[in-house]
C-alpha cells in the first residue's frame, strides 16, 4: 500500500472508531458558534412597543425584565412584551436593529414626526442602559460594541412613508442614525407596491428607484420585506449594493405574499443580498395562514348575518374559534424555511429576523428572544455545520452592512440625487 492510500486508511479508521460520546453533540455545535457568532437579530419592535403600552414615558420603565408587563384588561388585552435584557442575554444576541416603525400613514409629515420621536425613545432606552446596550453607527462600531459584551444597535425605519417621498428627509434619517428602510409598509406608497396592497405601480415609480440609488449612495440598507415581487425585481435590478428581507418568509413554505418568492432568490443570490427568516407564525406556517383566512371569511359572514346586532356576531365568533383553533407552530418549521434558502440559494444569504414585540404569538420553543438557541441546536440537528451556523447567527448581515458601507465609501465624490421641491 502506498503511503497516501495509508494515511487515508487510518485516518478513516480514526474516524470510524472514535466514541461517539467524542463527537460533538447538537446543543455544543449549536453553543460554539453562538459564542463565537452572537445573534445579529434583523428586526425587533421594541421602539413601537414603548410607544403603544407606555405613551414613550420611559424615565421609570424598566427594561431588565419585562415578563411582568402583561395588560390582560386592556382593550384588547395586551401579552407580556417579548424583549428584555435578561431574555436577550439568554438567547445570545449581541447585535440587534432596532425597528423605529409607524403605521402606514398618508399624511406624510404626521409619519416623519412620529419616525423621529421613535428614533428618540430608542436612543433615551439605550442610554439608560450604558453597560447593556449602545448604539452604532458603522460595522466597525458594532463590532467593537459586540466585542465588549455589550448588545450593539442599529435603528431601520420600517416603511418609506417614513421619509415623506422626500430623499432630503431620506438622508436626515441617516443622519440621525437610520442604517435600513424597509421601502414599504403595509400600503402602497406613491412610489412603490406593497405585497398587501392593490398593485398601483408595478413595482417601483422612477422616484422609487432614486430612493434606491440615494439609499446606496449614503450606506443606508434596502430592505424589501413588505413590498410586491414586482418591487422587489425592481428593487434588485436597481441596486448597487447587497439588499436585506430584515423579517420575511419564503413561499415555497408558505405562499403569503409577505414571503419571498423563488422567482426572485436568484436575484437576491446574485445582488450579495440576504433574506433574514421571520418568526410570525402566520407567515412561517401554511396551516396557520389558512385558518386565518377561514377565520376572517367567518368573521364577514357573520356581519352579515347578523345585521346591527355586532353581539351576537362576536359571540358566535367565539363559538367558531373555540371549534377552530390556531394550529401550532414550532422551531421545525423556521428551520424548514432556513433548509429551502440554503438548498435554492446556499447558506451565504440567510439570517435571522424575529419581529419580535411586533407580533402577537410566535413559535412554540421561541416565544420570545430567549428562544434562538433552540433553533440552532434544531439546525445542528439537521446537519448545518458550526461554520455554517455562524454565518446564519451573525456573519452572513455583518457581511451585507460591511459592503453597503463600502459601496457608499467607493460613492463619495458624487453628488446628492436632488429632486425640486415647492416653492
Amino acid at each position: 500500500m502506498n503511503k497516501p492510500s495509508l494515511l487515508a486508511g487510518l485516518a478513516a479508521f480514526a474516524l470510524i472508531s472514535t466514541p461517539a460520546i467524542a463527537q460533538k453533540s447538537p446543543e455544543a455545535v449549536a453553543e460554539a458558534a453562538l459564542k463565537q457568532a452572537p445573534v445579529f437579530d434583523g428586526h425587533n419592535d421594541v421602539p413601537w412597543a414603548l410607544r403603544g403600552r407606555e405613551g414613550n414615558m420611559i424615565n421609570s420603565f424598566d427594561f431588565e425584565d419585562t415578563t411582568d408587563t402583561a395588560k390582560p384588561d386592556a382593550t384588547p388585552p395586551e401579552g407580556a412584551m417579548h424583549t428584555d435584557l435578561q431574555r436577550l442575554r439568554k438567547g445570545r444576541v449581541g447585535a440587534q436593529f432596532w425597528s423605529v416603525y409607524v403605521p402606514s400613514n398618508p399624511d406624510e409629515p404626521l409619519a416623519v414626526q412620529q419616525t423621529i420621536e421613535q428614533i428618540d425613545v430608542m436612543k433615551r432606552l439605550v442610554a439608560r442602559y450604558p453597560d447593556e446596550l449602545m448604539l452604532a453607527s458603522t460595522s466597525a462600531e458594532l463590532e467593537k460594541g459586540m466585542k465588549a459584551g455589550k448588545i450593539a444597535g442599529m435603528l431601520g425605519m420600517e416603511g418609506g412613508h417614513s421619509i415623506g417621498s422626500s430623499l432630503a428627509v431620506l438622508r436626515q434619517m441617516y443622519d440621525l442614525g437610520a442604517r435600513y428602510m424597509t421601502l414599504t409598509h403595509s400600503k402602497n406608497l406613491s412610489w412603490a407596491d406593497a405585497s398587501t396592497d392593490v398593485p398601483a405601480h408595478d413595482g417601483l415609480t422612477d422616484f422609487g428607484r432614486q430612493v434606491v440609488r440615494e439609499m446606496n449612495r449614503i450606506g443606508m440598507i434596502v430592505d424589501l420585506s413588505h413590498v410586491s415581487e414586482a418591487t422587489m425585481k425592481d428593487a434588485l435590478e436597481t441596486s448597487h449594493a447587497p439588499v436585506m428581507f430584515s423579517h420575511s418568509g419564503v413561499r415555497a413554505i408558505n405562499p403569503h405574499p409577505r414571503n419571498v418568492p423563488d422567482s426572485v432568490l436568484p436575484a437576491v443570490k446574485a445582488n450579495g443580498g440576504i433574506v433574514m427568516i421571520v418568526l410570525l407564525p402566520g407567515f412561517l406556517d401554511a396551516d396557520v395562514r389558512a385558518q386565518g383566512l377561514a377565520r376572517t371569511a367567518e368573521a364577514a359572514r357573520l356581519k352579515a348575518m347578523y345585521p346591527g346586532d355586532p353581539a351576537a356576531a362576536e359571540t358566535a365568533l367565539k363559538t367558531w374559534d373555540a371549534a377552530n383553533p390556531v394550529p401550532t407552530t414550532d422551531v421545525a418549521k423556521v428551520a424548514d424555511h432556513i433548509d429551502h434558502l440554503k438548498k435554492t440559494i446556499g447558506v451565504d444569504h440567510i439570517g435571522l429576523g424575529g419581529d419580535y414585540d411586533g407580533m402577537d404569538s410566535a413559535p412554540v420553543g421561541m416565544e420570545d428572544v430567549s428562544g434562538y438557541p433552540a433553533l440552532f441546536v434544531e439546525l445542528a440537528k439537521r446537519g448545518y455545520s458550526q461554520a455554517e451556523l455562524e454565518k446564519i447567527a451573525s456573519g452572513n448581515m455583518l457581511r451585507v452592512l460591511k459592503a453597503v458601507e463600502a459601496y457608499a465609501a467607493s460613492q463619495k465624490g458624487q453628488p446628492p440625487i436632488e429632486t425640486p421641491v415647492a416653492k
